[in-house]
Parts: C-alpha cells; structure tokens; sequence
C-alpha cells in the first residue's frame, strides 16, 4: 500500500520563553525541554540541551532497526526522530519511534502527522519536569492518557533511570516491567530490549 507525500505546526510563545525551547504542547500547556532555564540565563546553548545522550540516542535507533526488519513494511511506516503528532488545538505530541497503519487516510507533508499512530516508543522524559505537575510520573501518565485517547494502540515508555519499561494499552492494565521482560509491539513482533542490547555487545 502506498502513502501520499504532499508539500511542524509553530509553538506559541508563553510566560516569555522562545518558542523554540518548547518540546510538546500537552492539554493546551507549553512543555519545555529539560534545563530550558539554563539557556534563557545563559549558561548553556539550546544545542546542549536539545540533543540526546548517547544512551538514549543508542536506545532509539537500536529498537528502530529491529523494528524496521521485523514489521511488516508493506503495511506500516516507521517513524523515528522525534515525528510531531498534531491531536488537536492545544496538544501537539513527538514520539522518539512511531508505527503508522499505511491506510488511505496516511499522508506524509511538510506539517505533523495528523492521524494516531497504533505505536508510540518513547525514550526517557525530555521536558523539564518540575514544571509538570506530579513532575516525570504526572507527564508520562498525562501523556500517555492523550496518546490513547487520541487512538494510539500502544504506548510503550523506556526509562533508563531507573532501567524500565512501562507499558500501557487501551484495552489492558498498565504495566512496568524490567528491561529483560519480553514486551509485545504488534502483531508477532516482540521486544526484549536486554536481549538486543546484549546482542550488540552494550553493558548495562
């Protein structure tokens, strides 16, 4: 099946942070990245803060190349690099990795997808949680809850401090779990991310 490609919606400014320090905006409130403070005051550069760590740069294009070799690629597209999701007015969302049906309804522009993916991964929290109310747990659960709400099938969090997996799907109990647990993406692909990690060689 094919998908169309035709030719990020802007963050607002708010509370007089620059708009490009803003990472998501969550139920109509601007998110910004973690130690966006330390770039307003000067003590860092927004490329310091905006990138990943080596981990979590490891971790995202680890999952995203066993998942593309083991999805069905004729029937899903495979999104990395922070793909922008736009649900509403007030709620413009990123996943480190997403799983997209290629249904007609798909079409790949210049703007954020507009349609739920059926899989959102994401890699540790990348705003500033002390200005998120019940700060990582509250935006996770907060998060995740929109993504769902939205249509995404599931939502599968890794954190690397501590080292988890948090699982979460409309039609089942929320779950956390060890990195060695065997975690179901779709259909009959699993991920045991210890396993692919000591495939590769990686201590952790």
């Amino acid at each position: 099946m094919s998908v169309a490609v035709a030719t990020a919606p802007n963050k607002r400014r708010k509370s007089g942070v620059p708009t490009y320090l803003i990472y998501e905006t969550l139920n109509g409130r601007a998110l910004y990245y973690r130690g966006y403070r330390d770039v307003t005051t000067g003590k860092k550069t927004p490329a310091e803060i905006m990138g990943s760590s080596s981990l979590q740069a490891m971790l995202v294009s680890l999952i995203h190349g066993f998942l593309f070799t083991h999805i069905d690629r004729k029937r899903y597209l495979l999104a990395t690099n922070e793909s922008g999701i736009h649900l509403d007015k007030g709620n413009n969302l990123s996943n480190d990795i997403a799983i997209f049906d290629k249904s007609p309804g798909l079409t790949l522009t210049d703007k954020y997808f507009n349609v739920p993916p059926r899989i959102a991964i994401e890699v540790d929290v990348r705003i500033e949680p002390e200005e998120f109310s019940g700060k990582e747990s509250g935006y996770v659960y907060a998060k995740t809850e929109r993504l769902l709400e939205f249509g995404v099938e599931t939502v599968i969090w890794i954190t690397t401090q501590p080292k988890k997996i948090f699982v979460a799907t409309r039609t089942a109990p929320w779950l956390t779990q060890n990195w060695d647990a065997t975690v179901p993406v779709m259909d009959d692909v699993v991920l045991n991310l210890a396993a692919l990690l000591t495939e590769e060689g990686i201590e952790f």
